[in-house]
């Protein structure tokens, strides 16, 4: 049985206390090993990992989401954040190094993942959200992705960020998916702050130093919250919260997103003297 998340409105969470916070906009502890699924009703997207070791990982029931197959109303993103790894997607099999993504296209039927060396396992990040239309499954490795370079240093937030999983890259029905990498010295993602009204975000967080952490602000712009994330945890953004954080040390992060379109700069900017 997977977690499951129920949706939050733009004014309950401002009455919630630190640990409410987090049990309803985190998911920690996806990469404990194993497969560990969290579902959430906001935009009906689960999130989760796969890390296999000596043993084969499968994903093919469809129970949890009310399917006989996984896979029959679904797509989904595999991003591995690990060590070598194979996911096998109905006998055909597609190795993944360090930052590839596979897109696994509705209709899947069985589904598993293995590391290349159970010592130093694959880490197996998951997004997985309804599907309408049909597409090949896909990898998509890092070199592929298209990479927009962003910030400044005057504001300490140059990154790179790649589209993966993107129509100018990857077709997908709704699932949007990249990767956001730091530089060296720069510490605030997200710039400028923004929501998107018509998608929900999932962020996971990776390449956290164990002393290290990010400070992620959620809420509406005229109402921030914050949540202190360590290495691979998960944070559920609504399409009402705001896009922001930054690092005490280096950091990586995916992204992937789902909602009414895949209209990437479908976004309002908020000047960040207007947040409160």
């Amino acid at each position: 049985m997977m977690d499951v998340r129920y949706g939050v409105n733009p004014l309950d969470y401002r009455t919630w206390d630190t640990d409410r916070m987090r049990a309803e906009f985190m998911v920690q502890g996806a990469f404990g090993g194993g497969l560990r699924l969290t579902y959430t009703h906001i935009d009906r997207m689960i999130v989760g990992a796969a890390v296999p070791g000596a043993e084969v990982l499968m994903l093919s029931d469809g129970t949890d989401v009310g399917t006989p197959h996984f896979f029959d109303a679904r797509e989904a993103g595999v991003a591995n954040l690990g060590a070598g790894g194979t996911v096998t997607v109905d006998g055909a099999g597609f190795h993944l190094a360090n930052r590839d993504i596979l897109y696994i296209g509705r209709g899947a039927r069985v589904v598993t993942f293995a590391s290349d060396t159970p010592d130093t396992p694959a880490r197996f990040y998951i997004n997985s959200v309804p599907a309408g239309a049909d597409h090949p499954h896909r990898l998509i490795r890092r070199a592929e992705a298209k990479p927009l370079h962003l910030g400044s240093a005057a504001k300490s937030n140059i990154r790179t960020l790649r589209m993966y999983i993107h129509p100018e890259v990857a077709p997908s029905c709704l699932l949007l998916m990249g990767i956001t990498d730091m530089a060296d010295g720069s510490v605030w993602n997200t710039m400028p702050p923004h929501v998107h009204e018509r998608r929900m975000e999932a962020y996971c967080y990776f390449d956290l130093a164990p002393e290290d952490r990010v400070v992620k602000l959620v809420g509406t712009p005229d109402h921030t919250r914050s949540l202190i994330v360590a290495d691979g945890d998960i944070v559920l953004s609504p399409a009402w919260s705001i896009h922001m954080g930054a690092g005490t040390g280096p950091y990586g992060f995916v992204w992937g997103m789902t909602g009414e379109n895949q209209a990437y700069t479908d976004v309002l900017p908020v000047p960040v003297a207007q947040l409160r």
